[in-house]
């Protein structure tokens, strides 16, 4: 997916650059860059303009299904060139039926000849052998003997002439069969070749459609995050976010978005190949409405708040667990949200909210024994009054995402890059930033 790439390599850019892991955090402080070939400050932005228009996306899907459906046409008569040779008036079948005939009759001709010799030597043989037989008799038993004997060989060269032509016939037919086959074998390769370009061109029109350019970024929807400023591995924890509509009408549809991740470990080279996945801290979540908790089991799931009120806010409960195996270090918890409502209009959040928190490595000595986790009694889905009732703790910011990621923020940069990276590892940072790419661009 070429726009998804483009996403993740801009999103990654944030967090390739050396003095953001010099500045962010005392476990980075004593780091020297890596040798690796590190991206320079801002060059996601140059990656972003590369991004395809709606127009350029749909003449891609317009070219993709013209090159298919003419693949599909090549294929269709590439198999019924190879068909047409089984044919029985196909005109190297002919061929062959013809060259078949003529080797019968030479072959039957040869057969004949050979028996005419062999009764013309016995006949000498026997003329021979008879007493009295004169010299004359004797004569003409030899002439028919050597007339044979002409008439074998003539009938003999005819038969092998025949074989021959009749070599030649099969060898073009079977010739001609190979070759057709061959072609029906490229035209599979390129039907299949233009049909994973026409899903590829598909999948991209249907993303960007996806992202939608008719949302713009404000500040109606505003989330905040707080929960313990340590985590053990092997162990699940829980946050809080709380989502509250901080625009002067009620709101139709409001979402959430969440995921969290381990910072890489100080030393860990970064550039736009590193596979984020493999830092990504599974999350669940629940609600006073979602009473279970609640895997995000596909790319862009997200939290449903639903209808929220003006000044209401909605309460969301997200259980982290890190990997049992995860060693001691860095972690963040990362959230954003969204709406839309029954007239068409949309927004997304103007700021991201991120909470960073120390992992512990879980005890060697013992099977880390997770704690007893209840459903949690969240709470009410409405309250006013922002955040009360909530404190924060562990270090949280909102970040505007108008700012340089690039920056030299200890407590801002590096968190705010991870997480977006973290987020693409999960696939909605792509989204994310996309949406924020298109909103901006059409502002």
């Amino acid at each position: 997916m070429k726009i998804r790439r483009i996403l993740a390599t801009a999103v990654a850019a944030a967090v390739t650059t050396p003095v953001v892991f010099l500045s962010a955090a005392p476990a980075f402080a004593d780091t020297k860059p890596s040798s690796a070939p590190f991206q320079k400050p801002a060059t996601h932005e140059d990656d972003l303009d590369d991004m395809p228009s709606l127009e350029e996306l749909q003449a891609a899907v317009a070219a993709a299904q013209k090159a298919y459906d003419e693949a599909v046409a090549d294929l269709d008569k590439a198999t019924e060139d190879l068909k047409a040779l089984d044919k029985p008036d196909n005109a190297l079948v002919v061929a062959v039926a013809g060259a078949k005939t003529a080797a019968d009759e030479a072959a039957a001709k040869k057969t004949a000849a050979d028996e005419a010799l062999a009764k013309a030597k016995q006949d000498e043989q026997t003329v021979k052998d008879r007493p009295g037989a004169t010299d004359e008799e004797k004569a003409a038993a030899a002439a028919a003997v050597t007339a044979a004997q002409t008439a074998a060989t003539e009938a003999a060269t005819a038969k092998t002439a025949a074989d021959a032509k009749l070599t030649e016939a099969e060898t073009a037919l079977d010739d001609a069969r190979v070759a057709a086959a061959r072609v029906v074998g490229l035209a599979q390769k390129v039907k299949k070749a233009a049909e994973e370009k026409l899903d590829e061109a598909k999948e991209e029109l249907a993303f960007y459609e996806e992202i939608g350019e008719e949302c713009e970024e404000d500040r109606s929807v505003k989330v905040a995050l707080s929960g313990p400023k340590k985590v053990t591995a092997g162990e699940p924890t829980v946050f809080s976010l709380r989502v509250t509509n901080t625009s002067d009408r009620t709101l139709d549809l409001v979402n959430a978005f969440a995921n969290a991740m381990r910072l890489p470990e100080p030393g860990t080279e970064i550039d736009e190949e590193t596979d984020f996945a493999k830092y990504v801290i599974p999350v669940e979540w629940s609600s006073a409405d979602v009473l279970e908790w609640t895997s995000f089991e596909k790319e862009f799931a997200p939290i449903e708040v639903g209808e929220l009120a003006s000044g209401a806010s909605y309460d969301v409960k997200l259980r982290l667990t890190v990997d049992a195996k995860a060693p001691a270090g860095k972690g963040m918890v990362f959230a954003y949200g969204e709406y839309e409502n029954n007239d068409g209009s949309c927004g997304i959040g103007k700021e991201y909210a991120d909470l960073d928190f120390q992992i512990l490595a879980a005890d060697k000595g013992d099977k880390p024994k997770p704690k007893p986790t209840d459903t949690p009694t969240p709470a009410p889905t409405a309250t006013t009054g922002g955040n009360t009732n909530t404190t924060q703790q562990g270090g949280t910011s909102v970040t505007p995402v108008n700012g340089t990621l690039a920056a030299t923020g200890a407590n801002d940069t590096l968190p705010l890059g991870l997480a977006a990276a973290g987020a693409v590892a999960l696939g909605t940072g792509a989204l994310i930033v996309a949406r924020r790419r298109k909103a901006g661009a059409d502002a």
